[in-house]
């Protein structure tokens, strides 16, 4: 395979193939975030703004372990961080089951909440872990030249996990609508089954190898030179990779922002069931997100990728101006919009960002997935403004990342990359 062939011919197929095989557990965690919310919201009495809790304990996680993941990686390199990330997560789904035992035999459930929060968090961390060992790992799997391509090509993966993640949830949460339990048990169910895979995933990993490519030698002279620096100093001396920080912040907050409000938004303004708005979540919009990746990797073969950003960027733009301003079938064409948009702005920004920082890829991916926790702020300021306005009036917020995001694409207008 073309992509994961370095220009001596040394060929990285398997370890590729290997490592993407994550990007979809993590999209699975965090797409059936956005179901166990409104589920939460309805099982326990929260309004918007305490519901939101849900993701912001799993994106904070990312800011708190991002620097020690990283540091994890240089010392053991990126399976250490891909063998601590799915512990991590394992464990913390499995805790689900005693948590929900007690909270069934509670006097009152909403009391475990707390416990819930916790729990996610410890998740969040294990994703920290996955994400900034895989992200750059793919990057260096083949010639700098097709990074953005191949990491496109890996998230395709990560797409396919945001489509089953609403899609079990739906099943599990939404039981008055489709024939399950609203019990609080609904919730540790299919945790308890993810945390089984996972941790079954983790052995495998364990005894797989996964090779450490070599730094090319310019690399090594960049990475040298960044010693003499304050650590990471020199990192922040570059424009591409401070403002893809801002831009993958930004892209991260806008994202969760649109996800957790999806299930609100549509029985609020289009007039449908909780249980029908989780599916047109997994197979419409996280369907969408899926083949917009697969799209864009193909298309980064014949057009620069901070174009084809740019041109994403302003397509998910006119996308949430017709969500604030229009209601009904209208609005859900403009959803569907913003998530074909979306689908290869995470990968793009983050490649791009790393051109930025050549020789210290490791140090630079923990920075960037500090971002994100812009999915611990969008959920929460866009719940404050649902509860004092609408649901509609807060994807303001996504409007503006958006934009910010087409800057940012633009700025690479006359970059050689």
């Amino acid at each position: 395979m073309k992509l994961t062939t370095t220009k001596d011919g040394k060929s990285y197929l398997m370890p590729f193939l290997l490592i993407s095989s994550l990007f979809f557990m993590w999209g699975f965690a965090h797409a059936i975030l956005e179901v166990l919310n409104p589920h939460l919201k309805n099982l326990l009495g929260l309004n918007h703004a305490n519901a939101a809790w849900v993701q912001v304990a799993t994106y904070a996680a990312y800011f708190l372990m991002a620097i020690p993941a990283g540091k994890i990686i240089r010392r053991w390199g990126y399976r250490g961080g891909v063998l601590t990330g799915l512990v991590l997560y394992g464990v913390g789904a499995l805790l689900f089951l005693p948590i929900c035992v007690w909270g069934a035999k509670a006097d009152n459930p909403a009391m475990i909440y707390p416990a819930f929060v916790g729990l996610l968090f410890v998740i969040g961390c294990g994703l920290t872990c996955l994400e900034t060992s895989a992200n750059p790992y793919v990057t260096v799997l083949g010639e700098k030249r097709s990074a953005e391509q191949r990491i496109n090509l890996a998230q395709s993966l990560n797409g396919l996990g945001w489509i089953c993640g609403p899609l079990v949830g739906g099943l599990f949460f939404f039981g008055d609508e489709g024939g399950g339990t609203t019990s609080i048990a609904s919730v540790a169910t299919p945790y308890v089954i993810v945390g089984v895979f996972v941790l079954l995933a983790a052995l495998g990993f364990k005894f797989s190898k996964l090779p450490e490519p070599e730094e090319s030698q310019e690399a090594r002279v960049e990475r040298q030179e960044s010693r003499v620096e304050s650590q990471g100093g020199g990192l922040f001396r570059s424009r591409i990779f401070v403002m893809g920080v801002v831009a993958l912040f930004l892209y991260v907050a806008a994202q969760t922002g649109v996800n957790s409000n999806f299930v609100a938004y549509f029985t609020e303004n289009v007039g449908i069931s909780k249980g029908e708005a989780s599916l047109w979540l997994s197979f419409g919009g996280m369907g969408l997100f899926f083949v917009g990746r697969l799209i864009g990797s193909w298309l980064m073969g014949y057009i620069r990728a901070d174009r084809l950003l740019l041109a994403y960027a302003l397509g998910a733009t006119v996308g949430a101006v017709v969500i604030i301003t229009c209601r009904g079938w209208m609005s859900m064409g403009a959803f569907f919009l913003v998530y074909l948009c979306e689908s290869i702005m995470f990968p793009t920004i983050f490649s791009l960002a790393l051109r930025g920082a050549e020789g210290q890829t490791k140090r630079a991916s923990s920075y960037l997935i500090m971002t994100i926790v812009g999915g611990a702020v969008a959920p929460l300021l866009m719940g404050c403004i649902a509860d004092a306005s609408c649901v509609a009036m807060g994807f303001v917020v996504p409007l503006v990342c958006y934009m910010v995001i087409g800057v940012y694409a633009a700025m690479f207008r006359k970059v050689e990359i």
